[in-house]
């Protein structure tokens, strides 16, 4: 996208490119649902297993300390063999990762639930470092933000599907079932069963692999990352701590004053929370076609911090729906910034989007961090976390503000 607002309409996604944008934007909904389903999980640990904030964090720590291993891998492996098989390798490995969840939950303790995350993080890794600047080359450069905007849509949606039908299996008595009869692996062979579907249809298809320098301009060489990339990976980092600390104790916001139950807060999340998740991102993606990316983004950082401060400050229902609130001002952040960081790369586009996944690892730090907070304080004070991390993605989209008028 241009700094400078759009003019006239540009198509979205160019005729050539429509049906790989949407077989890989199906992958979006896919990563969306595994990744959801951790936030339910991580409340049926604490029931299940009698952890604390900080301990049930680590189901999350196991998922996105894989994507910092594994990212910039992932990307020697695209640049080398290309998208397609990227995503296959990346479905197979995610398939392997749910159905080690068989033998894991045989045993009684939460350390045998991290190595099938870590796995399945793994391929999760791959398939989002290879989709995410795909995405954003298969159109007119001044359209890439609405087109990661449209396929991180359908993330959220299967986040809400993720969260809704987690939520149906680990909270069906509308409270705390957590007993013997819950098996881990059900769900989780369930996606694998899909996710192998859907590596069969990618190992038929033949995807384009499009030519980075082509969006470019007339540069040859290989530009240098930079200032803005440098400060943008900074800003994902922070995105993705406040997003998955977020996500990780929704549920236990709601529910540990006695607002909700655990059944409850899960509809809370998937209806409320993940669909105006989905909602914004589908807004944004269209406004932004309108709009400069760069407002639309300071609009939405401030209207966040906003929104974390009412979280912790003690206003009863007002916090709650200012927790629920929040996931419309977050839902552009992740695609924005990516977009924005890795734009006018060139050649440079891959190994940057490589570096860009390392972010993920926010994903580990956020819970833990709040986690531990909660335990010490109390878990509406523990959201000062991703307060201090939306503040961090405030200043970067003041920093593009700034570098849009100067241009």
């Amino acid at each position: 996208m241009d700094n400078k607002q759009i003019t006239g309409w540009v198509p979205m996604v160019a005729r050539q490119y429509f049906v790989p944008f949407i077989l890989i934007t199906s992958l979006f909904f896919l990563w969306g649902g595994a990744r959801a389903i951790l936030d339910v999980l991580n409340k049926h640990v604490q029931m299940h297993f009698e952890a604390g904030y900080g301990e049930s964090a680590l189901i999350q720590c196991s998922v996105y300390m894989a994507y910092f291993l594994g990212a910039i891998p992932a990307g020697m492996l695209i640049r080398r063999y290309g998208t397609r098989r990227g995503v296959i390798t990346g479905l197979l490995a995610f398939a392997v990762g749910a159905f080690l969840f068989i033998p894991a939950s045989a045993f009684t303790r939460l350390s045998a639930l991290l190595l099938p995350l870590f796995v399945l993080g793994l391929g999760l890794c791959l398939l989002e470092t290879a989709a995410n600047p795909y995405v954003t080359l298969l159109g007119d450069s001044r359209t890439s933000s609405s087109r990661i905007n449209m396929s991180q849509t359908f993330n959220g949606l299967g986040c809400m599907m993720g969260a809704l039908l987690g939520g149906l299996y680990f909270f069906s008595d509308g409270s705390t079932r957590s007993g013997e009869d819950i098996n881990i692996a059900v769900p989780y062979c369930a996606i694998a069963l899909v996710v192998l579907l859907v590596a069969a249809v990618f190992s038929r298809v033949k995807l384009p692999e499009v030519i980075m320098e082509q969006h470019d301009g007339n540069n040859d060489a290989p530009k240098p990352l930079g200032k803005t990339f440098v400060f943008g990976f900074i800003a994902l980092l922070s995105y993705e701590i406040s997003e998955i600390s977020i996500n990780t104790f929704f549920i236990n916001f709601m529910t540990d004053d006695g607002f909700l139950t655990p059944s409850e807060a899960t509809w809370a999340l998937s209806f409320g929370g993940l669909m105006l998740f989905m909602v914004g991102r589908l807004m944004c993606s269209f406004i932004m076609t309108r709009v400069s990316t760069e407002r639309v983004f300071m609009v939405c950082a401030t209207g966040a911090i906003v929104m974390m401060v009412a979280v912790i400050s003690p206003l009863g229902v007002v916090s709650k729906a200012a927790l629920v609130l929040t996931y419309l001002f977050e839902s552009l952040m992740f695609p924005t910034i990516f977009a924005l960081s890795i734009r006018g790369l060139g050649a440079n586009t891959e190994r940057a989007s490589s570096i860009l996944m390392m972010s993920v690892v926010g994903g580990a730090i956020g819970p833990l961090a709040l986690g531990y907070v909660a335990d010490m304080l109390s878990i509406s004070q523990a959201f000062v976390v991703p307060l201090a991390t939306f503040i961090v993605v405030w200043a970067f989209a003041m920093y593009m503000m700034r570098e849009a008028r100067r241009r």
